[in-house]
């Protein structure tokens, strides 16, 4: 073991190369690779040039005088929305935009000439609220088609947007609208979420009661409940468009304008307005979206399973896909309502192609089982792709098998809201895939697996994971705190960004990202990745979904205890607790031995669906429960507490 480093326990030799219908019509090549090897500011440059419209093209790729203040093309200008709508229009604005499906069964087919309408109204009616070019509007609405619309129409007028995800409290509103400055708010009377409303105009006004910055508040009629509406402050959105002209000319930004704020959550400390800026963010989710995915604009129909409230819905709901003139589906509700097979349904009836979802949602599908989506036709998928976490390699092969017929490659993807876009994934057509490894970076991204002195690790070795020279959709600050970004990024290892994540180095060359550093245990000295732990569990056949944190220990330090959720009728029992952990002393070794197994229905998850391993720490240390107002299933946690205070009892 590198005392330096991260164990490298789990071993996977299943090896899946490009299928060769991708290697015939890969919309991305190893020629790509070997261009961006031997001079990547030229390659992006390409990217930049033939991606986009631009009203001035940029004639200096990277400006890195003032590293890590990086910056991108900064003698070009552009427009977001006119990249994503207007150059589209005189050959596809028939072309549908977004299939929309709401909770309850309502759908509607925008456009992009529909999608072009609405916005430009839109942004005439910020207009006439006083919203000017560098102003910076707060966004908090379910997932509705006025959520992307607001995004471009603030992008038109040359006003940064801050969305922020609909699920948060009235607190987080509060500290977003006043980081950013936000003097105007867009919301909804209330959001669908399995048949109940979520009241999102009732946590604005509580928001709005506790700071003065907001001088108007939008509000999209969705579920029609009574809300309350302040007269001379709150306007309905379909009274601020009725009168508005259908054309709004397109602001020129610099490329290094400001497109965009999106807070982290702020689980711990104060949130960090990650700031993304216009020409070089819009490269990066271009390119990426037709790289990684193969994309084919012509006859695709794309859905990225996100929420548009994270930096994934920003990137590959809204920017990416539009950009891109592609068809995407958006689907406002969650995958279990009215039944388990909502997806699946959805799919079929939309001859999905392309099905990118996180492995959370991955677990709880296999928890569900395989008859929901054995009821539907899956056959119109053609790839898979998995974003939020690592994914561990049970559950990619059971989305391998069972959800894409074993005929679809998986790409896993490995990026950051801090990096905007895809950085580590493999390219169908030119990559072998590893179930449960991100496999290595896109072409114009480069990344290295150090020790703790900064130096790289050898094949077969594990420790952290650095990218080692600047990319164009990377963030540029935190917002009002440059020296904060400083350090949370570019002081551990100096000249390169790291993002906290610890990561092996396989004997192929393949990066596995194990977790955040935080989420590495100390067990007798042994630093063990919680991932590798997790998914040594959930490969046994009992197991859809597990959670590991490190337990203080009088004896070893730290002790490892495990969260498990089972498969279909499996019970847990004496019996399966030693089973378990008997199975992950065979797969990993008997230092990952798991001390205690608690079975519980479900793990506490925030809303985007994360283990808030955070709140696992708590219960298994005794200490005393923090916030969970983030969470999607509160209730969950004081279970488990219980569940842990009888094991401990026993």
């Amino acid at each position: 073991m590198s005392e330096s480093g991260i164990e490298n326990l789990l071993q996977e030799d299943r090896l899946f190369p490009p299928l060769a219908d991708f290697v015939a019509t890969a919309n991305t090549t190893q020629d790509h690779f070997d261009e961006a090897a031997e001079d990547y500011e030229a390659y992006w440059m390409r990217q930049a040039r033939e991606r986009l419209s631009w009203f001035k093209e940029p004639t200096v790729a990277l400006n890195d005088e003032n590293a890590p203040f990086y910056k991108w093309f900064e003698d070009g200008e552009l427009n977001v929305s006119y990249n994503c709508l207007d150059r589209h229009l005189d050959a596809g604005g028939d072309k549908v935009a977004y299939h929309w499906i709401g909770e309850p069964g309502d759908k509607r087919t925008i456009t992009y000439n529909d999608l072009a309408t609405e916005v430009n109204k839109f942004a005439n009616g910020l207009k006439s609220l006083g919203v000017e070019r560098g102003d910076t509007v707060a966004i908090y609405m379910g997932m509705v088609p006025e959520l992307p619309i607001a995004m471009l129409a603030c992008a038109r007028i040359g006003a940064a947007h801050s969305v922020i995800f609909g699920g948060f409290s009235a607190d987080a509103i509060v500290d977003r609208v006043e980081d950013a400055g936000s003097k105007l708010l867009i919301t909804c009377d209330g959001a669908w979420r399995r048949g109940t409303i979520v009241p999102l105009k009732e946590s604005c006004d509580e928001a709005m009661s506790r700071t003065e910055l907001i001088e108007n508040c939008v509000v999209v009629r969705r579920t029609e409940q009574d809300v309350s509406m302040q007269d001379g402050r709150d306007v309905w959105w379909h009274d601020l468009i009725a009168d508005q002209a259908d054309t709004c000319a397109p602001e020129h930004m610099n490329a290094e304008d400001l497109l965009y704020l999106l807070y982290t959550s702020g689980t711990t400390a104060k949130p960090k307005g990650i700031m993304h800026t216009t020409g070089g963010y819009l490269t990066g989710v271009a390119t990426t979206h037709s790289q990684v995915f193969d994309l084919k604009p012509g006859s695709d129909v794309y859905w990225c399973a996100a929420d548009v409230g994270w930096v994934t819905g920003h990137s590959y709901i809204v920017y990416g896909p539009l950009t891109n003139h592609a068809t995407s589906v958006m689907y406002e509700g969650t995958p279990d309502f009215p039944d388990k097979d909502r997806l699946w349904s959805i799919i079929a009836e939309y001859g999905v192609t392309i099905l990118y979802t996180a492995p959370t949602a991955i677990r709880a599908f296999m928890k569900w089982g395989v008859e929901y989506p054995e009821r539907h036709d899956l056959s119109s998928l053609r790839l898979l792709g998995t974003v939020g976490e690592p994914i561990n390699p049970e559950a990619w092969m059971w989305y391998h098998e069972n959800i894409g017929g074993g005929r679809c490659p998986i790409v896993d993807t490995w990026w950051q809201t801090e990096t905007g876009g895809i950085m580590i994934s493999p390219i169908p057509g030119v990559t072998a895939t590893k179930p449960g490894s991100a496999t290595k970076p896109i072409p114009g991204i480069f990344a290295e697996v150090v020790d703790t002195e900064g130096d790289p690790v050898p094949l077969g070795g594990g420790g952290f994971l650095t990218i080692t020279k600047p990319w164009p959709s990377m963030l540029r600050s935190i917002y009002g705190d440059d020296d904060r970004y400083v350090s949370t990024y570019w002081s551990r290892y100096p000249g390169r960004y790291f993002p906290g994540d610890g990561a092996k180095f396989d004997e192929n060359g393949y990066i596995w990202v194990l977790g955040r550093v935080d989420d590495v245990m100390n067990v007798s000295g042994h630093r063990i990745s919680t991932m590798e732990v997790e998914s040594a569990l959930v490969s046994h056949p009992s197991v859809a979904e597990a959670a590991v944190v490190g337990a203080t220990d009088d004896l070893t330090g730290q002790a490892i205890a495990a969260f498990v959720t089972l498969r279909g009728d499996a019970q847990g029992s004496d019996e399966l607790h030693e089973e378990l952990r008997q199975h992950v002393a065979d797969k990993i070794g008997a230092i990952a031995k798991p001390k205690s197994i608690i079975f519980t229905p479900d793990l506490p998850k925030t809303r985007s669906g994360k283990i808030m391993r955070r709140l696992l720490r708590d219960i298994s240390d005794h200490r005393a429960l923090g916030d969970v107002t983030t969470l999607a299933n509160a209730d969950v946690v004081q279970a488990i507490a219980d569940q842990q205070t009888e094991y401990d009892d026993d």
